[in-house]
């Protein structure tokens, strides 16, 4: 079983000579060069509590987003719906369950949506308003599956279609997060890593193309309405290499201390790390705090804090309620509220 562990292993290096293909190594920043930036959005109040640092802690309906190997530490059925409040009046919701097969691993689902809201139509000639509204609309919808191959080691991956659309063009593409955990011989710490959006480029398509152009504007009397299609650029997905290591030096009845730390490394971003920890009184009450893009001096997100309360209903039946609050720097603050049930 150690073979086949080394072997796993060897298959995601060989996908990093890929991801270089797709930019992901450069020596320039590329901040805001990337299609579906609201991928690069983190899900869970509890990982934002904790600085983002979760690819090794996640054993949660969360995994689906940061490690997809995580589901392994899910029993049962589990649900869970995360609110962001983002800035400039952003929300974004995620939805996400999972099912336990047993030994034969589990199974996911998730949603991302964003709710912007209507906007006017605004021309140079009615800068006011046309009187129209448009909206525009982010998705991704992903299947996952993991399973644990050894008592330490898990696996996992998620497929997922991505969709975006504003006013009358929209654009989607394929990708795939892979993930990987071990719990290491050393007092039990794990180690983990995962690739995100792992896919296709997108390109905006549709009715906004469609112009008509005038082949001669220096000479009248020719057709200038001549029907003409706007060819967009292709842009290539927020491609994300998370290593990380977490602990828990307190682990008692009542008692439990975890900390965490992740190295990043976005396609489109400098790399950077992200730290957090975890205190856990009896599993009823958690407080957590943590810090994103540490030595990262052009990111505004920073320090980041959040709690949550876990209350175990009818039988087996636990409900959760978490809250976190990031730092955000010149955009004010976000805030995320998530709600789930596990049975």
């Amino acid at each position: 079983m150690k073979n086949k562990i080394i072997i796993i292993f060897i298959l995601i290096s060989l996908m990093l000579p890929q991801i270089n293909a797709q930019n992901f190594i450069s020596d320039v920043s590329k901040k805001g060069t990337t299609a579906a930036p609201f991928l690069s959005i983190g899900q869970s109040a509890r990982a934002i509590g904790m600085g983002s640092a979760f690819v090794g802690v996640v054993n949660d309906v969360s995994s689906i987003y940061w490690n997809p190997a995580g589901l392994t530490k899910i029993q049962g059925v589990s649900v869970a719906f995360d609110h962001t409040l983002w800035i400039a009046d952003i929300k974004y919701n995620y939805l996400a369950a999972s099912y336990s097969l047993g030994g034969m691993g589990t199974i996911g689902f998730s949603y991302t949506g964003s709710d912007i809201g209507e906007m006017k139509v605004t021309t140079i000639t009615n800068p006011d308003g046309t009187g129209e509204t448009f909206s525009s609309t982010q998705a991704a919808f992903s299947l996952a599956y993991a399973v644990q191959l050894t008592e330490d080691f898990s696996i996992g991956f998620a497929p997922k279609f991505i969709y975006e659309s504003i006013w009358q063009m929209n654009a989607s593409a394929f990708a795939l997060d892979l993930g990987v955990q071990y719990v290491t011989p050393f007092d039990d710490a794990v180690l983990a890593m995962s690739i995100s959006n792992f896919g296709t480029s997108m390109q905006l398509l549709g009715n906004s193309n469609l112009v008509l152009h005038d082949l001669d504007p220096v000479n009248s009397g020719n057709n200038g309405d001549i029907p003409a299609y706007l060819e967009t650029n292709s842009w290539a997905l927020p491609l994300t290499f998370r290593v990380g290591v977490a602990y828990d030096p307190i682990k008692s009845e009542q008692h439990r201390l975890t900390i965490a730390l992740d190295a990043m490394h976005p396609s489109d971003d400098y790399e950077s790390i992200n730290v957090g920890t975890e205190y856990a009184y009896d599993n009823f009450v958690f407080l957590r705090a943590g810090y994103k893009a540490l030595f990262l001096d052009t990111s505004e997100e920073s320090f980041s804090f959040g709690f949550g309360v876990k209350q175990l209903l009818i039988g087996n039946v636990a409900f959760m309620i978490d809250y976190a609050y990031q730092d955000f720097g010149r955009f004010s603050d976000i805030q995320k509220f998530t709600l789930s049930v596990n049975f």
